[in-house]
């Protein structure tokens, strides 16, 4: 048998080796001996507005790099944060009237920092203008952005004036997007023109179309501050950058594919304002609501959310974190990516290339002698059987689980070869839950139900009585004729006729009848019929009382719930 040596193999094993060496050094030494928190550029933004306040040539000579710049505040990474280097970059950027924060990084990540002065660079030449998305700027735009007319509006008039015309409609689609608190940016080549479309409370909306030509700046300009390759048009890349409002960093999520007439580009917005919703703002029923709050502040115990992407799945499980933190736990999160980050919480992301799966994750975290533990998503065996086994042993475990409805999250767990009698003391609730658009309270209009929407009505007002709930205690009118409201359409809601989204929820918790079927190995159905009596509503009650109240429309329940299903 003959040994082959991979020399290049060797040595890119061995530098990888001693660049997690000093990243561990760093860690170690950054509180202990300098007084500063330690850093790792490979995985933070850099922003070019940061980097601009040094040059380049004086930052690897004082081995400094800026990475955020927030107003005044600098936030500046030193390879050796030794105090008298600390008095005189102090004063360096004090002089310059900024207020220094300083970190302590390896030179492997400082060098990081130093490849982006390539782009700041590039930046200086091009005729587009700044490669930097300015905070400022974006607020200034923002103040006359109410709806997608104004933004329309905005841009014809950039397209007349014919001044950095690219650099601009960028800016206008960004902050006309967070303004009107779109999720989703999409700019859509087709053969002779490029659709701008935002996603706005989970449906697509045309904002206008925009030339091709500039199409193909703004796809550069993308690139650049998202670190992607810019001559690379044939292959599918992602990337980020962040945006600073005030004190709010907005992050951008991007995704580009190559297509028939050029690349198309999604920006998914990650605004930290959209995650601070309260429990209590999120459409729950104050007897569900109950329910959530008893289970989420035991100190062990599983709770699985189901539902479809862009459900609110992670608002809620958010909301959940926010709601239980305190000082005196430790609550870690393995995600998917990271999409908010919360004050207080350890939250970790997924790298498949690095081998950190959520179950590698889940492994970890129970050795960091966490309380809470949340998992984006439980898909395979042995994920579920120690999430389970963690929820046994002391943990409380939050996560996700791909099932229709509450009812389907014991038999999929069953499916996941989790044992049914330990998760008879594993699993505390089982969530599911929907996405639905409010009705814009200044245009909505009132009508009478239609006979086939009245009798679906009437059974479900008959059904609940069977298992003592009315609708009555849910704040339904029950003594004049059931109305409805459907969508008109006006200014104040993009003529759309709703404004903002709100929740749909059902909930089964372990009682004594799920309990003694749970070691059966039970159907959907024979949980459906087991929870019945329970004090929640189901997901299709929940939307019907919700339709009652004129809060959404009929047909926007119908769309994500099937009313004839038993």
């Amino acid at each position: 048998m003959t040994l082959i040596f991979d020399d290049d193999k060797q040595n890119k094993n061995y530098s990888d080796l001693r660049k997690q060496e000093e990243e561990d050094l760093v860690d170690t030494l950054a509180e202990a001996r300098y007084g500063v928190p330690p850093i790792h550029l490979s995985v933070v933004p850099i922003e070019n507005d940061a980097l601009r306040t040094i040059v380049e040539k004086e930052a690897r000579s004082l081995e400094v790099a800026p990475f955020k710049l927030l107003g005044k505040d600098i936030h500046v990474a030193v390879r050796s944060p030794q105090p008298d280097k600390l008095e005189n970059l102090k004063k360096y950027f004090a002089d310059r009237e900024y207020s220094p924060h300083f970190y302590m990084a390896s030179l492997a990540s400082l060098e990081k920092a130093w490849e982006r002065y390539k782009e700041i660079s590039f930046a200086a030449e091009s005729k587009a203008g700044s490669i930097a998305i300015s905070g400022e700027a974006l607020k200034k735009l923002m103040v006359n952005i109410k709806n997608i007319e104004d933004i329309k509006k905005i841009v014809l008039d950039i397209e007349k004036d014919n001044v950095h015309t690219t650099s601009q409609i960028l800016e206008v689609a960004i902050a006309g997007a967070v303004a009107i608190n779109a999720s989703d940016i999409h700019f859509e080549p087709e053969e002779n023109t490029v659709r701008l479309r935002f996603r706005l409370d989970g449906i697509l909306h045309e904002v206008m179309e925009i030339p091709p030509a500039a199409h193909k700046f703004i796809n550069s300009r993308i690139k650049l501050i998202s670190g992607l390759k810019i001559t690379a048009n044939s292959i599918a890349q992602d990337g980020r950058f962040s945006i600073y409002l005030d004190q709010d960093e907005i992050s951008l999520r991007v995704s580009l594919i190559p297509g028939a007439y050029g690349e198309s580009i999604v920006m998914r917005i990650l605004n930290p304002k959209s995650i601070r919703v309260k429990l209590e703002d999120m459409g729950i029923e104050p007897k569900l609501y109950d329910i959530f709050m008893r289970e989420i502040k035991k100190p062990n115990g599983m709770i699985l959310l189901t539902g479809p992407t862009g459900s609110g799945k992670t608002t809620t499980l958010y909301s959940f974190l926010q709601k239980i933190y305190s000082t005196e736990i430790k609550i870690i999160t393995i995600e998917d990516p990271i999409e908010y980050h919360l004050p207080g919480i350890t939250q970790t992301q997924t790298d498949s290339e690095k081998g950190y799966t959520f179950l590698e994750g889940l492994r970890s975290a129970l050795r960091q002698d966490p309380d809470v533990i949340m998992v984006g998503e439980i898909r395979d065996s042995e994920t579920a059987k120690i999430a389970v086994e963690s929820a046994l042993t002391g943990h409380l475990v939050f996560s996700t689980l791909h099932t229709n409805n509450a009812a389907g999250v014991i038999p999929r767990l069953i499916d996941l070869e989790v044992n049914p009698k330990i998760l008879v003391s594993a699993l505390s609730l089982s969530i599911a839950q929907r996405l639905v658009r409010r009705l814009c309270v200044n245009c909505k209009k009132e009508r009478a139900p239609k006979t086939e929407e009245l009798s679906i009505i009437n059974k479900m007002v008959e059904q609940t009585k069977l298992h003592n709930k009315n609708f009555i205690d849910y704040g339904v009118d029950m003594i004049n004729p059931f109305k409805l409201y459907d969508p008109v359409g006006c200014p104040e809601c993009n003529n759309t006729g709703y404004h903002g989204q709100i929740g749909i929820f059902e909930a089964i918790y372990n009682d004594a009848k799920i309990e003694d079927i749970i070691t059966r190995n039970p159907s959907e159905r024979e949980i459906k019929e087991a929870s019945k009596d329970q004090v929640s509503l189901s997901i299709q009650e929940d939307g019907m009382v919700k339709i009652l109240k004129g809060i959404t429309s009929y047909d926007e329940v119908a769309s994500v719930v099937d009313f004839y299903e038993e």
